[in-house]
Parts: structure tokens; sequence; C-alpha cells
């Protein structure tokens, strides 16, 4: 069993049930728990078993109780829940902490529906997680395939829903998932709706479109989807519906790029900082795009490494140039980078950047050397 504390400053690292104190009363442990001290005020507790097999036994949850040992602020809650909540079902429970003086978030059940071509027929291979994020912090990463409802199945598409429960997110901001498979296969996403179970409004969309090519000996697969826009009343569920046609044409319309970034190979070339990048072409030129989830590392940008990302954009033409730059945040900001590789998908055509310098502007702006 594991614990994760969320304080109004950020949240801490899963924290192991192990360190119990002596002379334990019947039916009753406690734990010494060090917490960090920038972390603010625990608003929030996610609690549930970190393993992942089917066969574990189950874990009734009667009480809960949590003492500041220097202020001596108590809180308490009666849980009376068994996790998992069902069979295969989810493993984490949230709840809200009340402090003196000060009002708690409500626990909400949201309903997270899944439109896709093929996972359902998959599905007892893949493992795939979803970690919610919002404006109040993340659901951690839940199941999406262990307990499904409202399974629909068509000779194409298909849609079913996960239902989990937090403590209130706010306004919905991206979604992460997290995909593995124990054989080759591939998976086609489209989107992801997510709505309070009370409410019919608002649903957030979250827009996919892509198809993950899964191997059992690669690394699971990671990907952050932005929310793509809200649904906040009925009638513009309908003028949603009325552009569908619309919308398809204009994702028809995305090219996809993979960026491969080489940091170089010299004393303090890696960097902790946020990269963002910004493409040019003779036609037109793309959004700012965080460089944040590599598919190789899990922190990118390290010395000597080679970072690969995937973004997708409008049809830019013929690949002129590149602005890219860092925020100089984080411990070690410097970065030495020695050159960015860009494969356009649609065209075939990959260029290359070059730079050996270290990076220590906010942006600084390279020319294609070549292409082939």
């Amino acid at each position: 069993m594991v614990m994760v504390f969320y304080g109004s400053n950020g949240k801490s690292n899963p924290v192991s049930m192990e360190n119990k104190v002596e002379h334990q009363i019947e039916n009753q442990i406690t734990y010494d728990i060090h917490l960090p001290s920038d972390l603010g005020t625990l608003y929030k507790v996610r609690l549930g078993l970190q393993s992942l097999e089917n066969n574990i036994f189950q874990l009734s949850l009667r009480h809960f109780k949590i003492q500041n040992t220097s202020t001596l602020d108590t809180f308490s809650l009666t849980i009376n829940k068994t996790l998992p909540l069902s069979p295969n079902g989810d493993r984490w429970i949230e709840f809200p902490i009340q402090w003196p003086l000060k009002e708690a978030f409500s626990v909400v059940t949201y309903h997270l529906t899944v439109f896709s071509r093929n996972i359902l027929n998959e599905r007892n291979l893949v493992h795939m997680t979803a970690c919610i994020y919002g404006t109040h912090g993340d659901t951690g990463d839940r199941s999406l395939l262990q307990s499904l409802q409202n399974v629909q199945q068509e000779e194409k598409n298909e849609s079913f829903l996960v239902i989990m429960e937090a403590v209130d997110l706010g306004e919905l901001e991206k979604i992460v998932l997290l995909i593995s498979s124990k054989t080759d296969c591939r998976l086609d996403i489209k989107k992801l709706h997510v709505q309070e179970a009370a409410k019919e409004h608002p649903i957030y969309v979250f827009e996919v479109n892509e198809a993950f090519s899964l191997n059992a000996n690669k690394p699971k697969i990671q990907r952050e989807i932005p929310r793509s826009f809200v649904i906040r009343e009925k009638k513009q569920k309908n003028d949603i519906d009325n552009n569908l046609n619309k919308e398809g044409n204009q994702v028809k319309n995305l090219t996809e790029y993979t960026i491969k970034v080489y940091t170089g190979d010299k004393r303090g070339a890696g960097t902790d900082a946020n990269v963002h990048i910004i493409l040019f072409g003779n036609e037109d030129k793309s959004e700012v795009f965080q460089l944040s989830q590599s598919l190789e590392h899990q922190n990118p940008f390290e010395r000597g490494k080679v970072d690969t990302f995937k973004i997708r954009t409008k049809k830019l033409g013929s690949l002129r140039s590149i602005e890219i730059g860092h925020n100089g945040k984080g411990f070690a900001s410097g970065w030495f980078l020695e050159k960015v590789e860009i494969t356009d998908a649609a065209r075939n055509a990959m260029q290359c950047f070059n730079c050996n310098r270290s990076v220590v502007q906010s942006i600084i702006t390279l020319y294609m050397l070549f292409s082939f």
C-alpha cells in the first residue's frame, strides 16, 4: 500500500507504508511519515495498492487519521471501503483533508469515455492507464481496461466508459496516456471525453487521433494529450456535432513531424529546463511546442543522449528554420545542443539543423543544413 499527499505547493512522491510505529493496537496500524517541508498545506490524499497483479488480497479500510506532530492539527475520516473497489477494478481511492477553519474540496465521480477503433479486441493483452490533470492536481495513473462499462462496438468505431473517483480536479487541462502490450499490436485512439457523472456539462474533449504501434520488447508509450475544447452547454454540443466533418478535414490536414534532439557529450551539457520549439516552413509556421515527453527517456536532454518527440501541426511546406530555446529554470539549466533533426512524415523528408553550442538565450534560430 502506498500514499501520495497533495499540498498547496505540489505533491509528494509515493510513500510506502513500511515504517510502522511499535506497540500497535489491534486492527490499527500507525506510521511515521516525513513529508517535504515545502509541500504546503495538505489538501488531499491518494491511497492505493501498488501491485498491478490480479491475485492480490483485498484490503479493508475503515478509518484514517493524520496528525501534524508539530502543530498537533488533526484530521480524521471514516472510509469503510475495500481495495480493489471491485473485481479487477480501481486500486486507488482519494479523499480531501479537512483542516480547522479551511474549506475542503469534494469527491467527484468522473466519467471518462474512450473513442477508438480496435482497443476492445486487444484489451486482454494491453495495459493502458490515464492520468487526468486539472487546476487542483491529478488522479495519478488509473487503469482504463480493467472494469469497462457502457461498451459500444460497431464495425469501425467503438467506445467504452471508465468511472473513477477523485477529489475535485478543477478545470481539466490535459491527460497523460501510458500504454504497453504483451504482444505486437496497433491501437487506434480517436479521442477522450471527461465529465462529472452528476453533470451533463461541461464535457472536456481531448483529441488524440493517433495509431499507436506497440511491441512487447519496447518501453511503454507515453503521450501527453492537451485539452482540445470544452462543451459547456447543450446547444454547444449541437454546434460541435454540426462541425464534426469540418474538424475531421482539419485533422486530415495536420502533418506529423518527428523531432530528434541531440544533446552534446560534454561536461554540463544536459539541462533540466523546459525546452520549446517553433518550426518555420516556406508556407507557414507552427505554434510553440513544449518538448517534454521524450519517447526514449523519462528525463530528456541529458548529456550525450538523443531524445525523440512527435508533434502534429498544420502543413508548413518545406522547413527552412526553427527556433528552439528554454526557460532557464531548474537546476543546471545550461544546455549544449549539438543538432536537431526533423522528419516530415507527409513529405518523407528529413532536415538537419546544426547548432554545436550552448543554448543560454531563451531562443536561438537555426537554419537548415541539409535534407534527404
